[in-house]
């Protein structure tokens, strides 16, 4: 199976825990050194004073092998005495105040790495530079970019009155998808900022042999990338090289609420909805392979489609996923 050469630069848009997954196994086949994974940053958040990049986060944990392998987020071994003493204070927490929040855990490793990048950032370092010096703490070969050095945050408009608040509000990311556990129905999804924020890795962009859009959500974490100003046009001048992968299998989310926000924002879920949204953008999608039947589907949306096994239940399985990923713009190209 032909592939991407060694020395040429692959990168990957990424989410959180699949597309680290992805990174992961893509370590095992290509080189790690020509590789750059472009994160989305729409889900970081300041709690506790405290600046917290999550997607970052999972993506460099995953890659140093410190991810805790159950939740798929956070550190092995972890620990959570800090978080529990925060209970001491919310009795004398006056009204109103977002002091000692408890409903997004944070452990006591996972906090050196908030202090530091919290630190950095009062020093006046971009967040490209901070991200860089957390993964070489890390050991981390990949080249790991924040989506943008500027603060972009996804807002998302809730549909009905809710626990959450009443239609039509809009409330962070963190608080639909940790808070209250994406249980409530989502009416939009806007990204702050994002019409003002330039992007990092155009230059990358345009040069690499390969662009991967990662199995991550389409609508939060793919999309907050795509909305930087000059990615989508960048996409799809480059579309022959762009390949996605689907994150629905079998008309749902392994992880996360992609499969039900895709329907709520009034798209399939299915691979052949992620299909849709991907057209003009990506020449190839790679598709799980109880998805085999939507396969004359997707390619009548002018799409290659490509099946195989995408659950990365194994390292040995997410490395034949990047290596099919590879091949599949190698063979498009014969």
């Amino acid at each position: 199976m032909n592939m991407v050469a060694e020395s040429s630069s692959v990168v990957v848009l990424a989410g959180g825990v699949g597309a680290a997954r992805f990174l992961r196994g893509l370590a095992q086949v290509h080189s790690p050194q020509q590789t750059i994974a472009l994160v989305n940053t729409g889900d970081d958040t300041v709690l506790h004073g405290l600046y917290i990049s999550p997607d970052i986060d999972t993506v460099i944990y995953t890659l140093s092998e410190a991810i805790d392998q159950q939740r798929g987020w956070g550190l092995a071994d972890e620990t959570w005495r800090a978080m529990a003493s925060l209970k001491r204070y919310v009795d004398v927490r006056p009204v109103g105040s977002i002091a000692a929040p408890e409903w997004f855990n944070l452990g006591d490793q996972d906090l050196a790495t908030h202090f530091y990048r919290t630190a950095r950032r009062s020093e006046g370092a971009d967040a490209s530079l901070i991200t860089q010096e957390i993964a070489n703490a890390w050991k981390v070969a990949q080249r790991i970019v924040p989506m943008t050095n500027s603060d972009v945050a996804t807002l998302v408009e809730l549909s009905q009155d809710c626990p959450a608040g009443k239609a039509g509000t809009q409330i962070s990311f963190q608080e639909y998808f940790v808070k209250h556990q994406h249980s409530v129905a989502v009416k939009s999804v806007h990204f702050q900022g994002a019409e003002n924020a330039k992007p990092n890795c155009l230059g990358e962009l345009q040069q690499s042999e390969i662009i991967v859009i990662a199995p991550s959500n389409p609508i939060v974490s793919i999309g907050p990338i795509r909305a930087l100003a000059g990615i989508n046009e960048l996409l799809s001048a480059n579309r022959d090289k762009v390949v996605a992968i689907s994150p629905i299998v079998g008309g749902r989310a392994l992880k996360g609420p992609a499969d039900r926000m895709l329907t709520e924002l009034g798209h399939e879920s299915s691979a052949l909805g992620v299909a849709r949204l991907y057209a003009t953008i990506a020449s190839t999608i790679i598709v799980d392979t109880v998805d085999a039947d939507l396969k004359d589907a997707i390619e009548r949306e002018g799409l290659r489609c490509i099946v195989t096994n995408t659950v990365m239940s194994t390292q040995e399985v997410a490395g034949e996923l990047a290596k099919t990923t590879l091949a599949s713009i190698s063979e498009q190209r014969k």
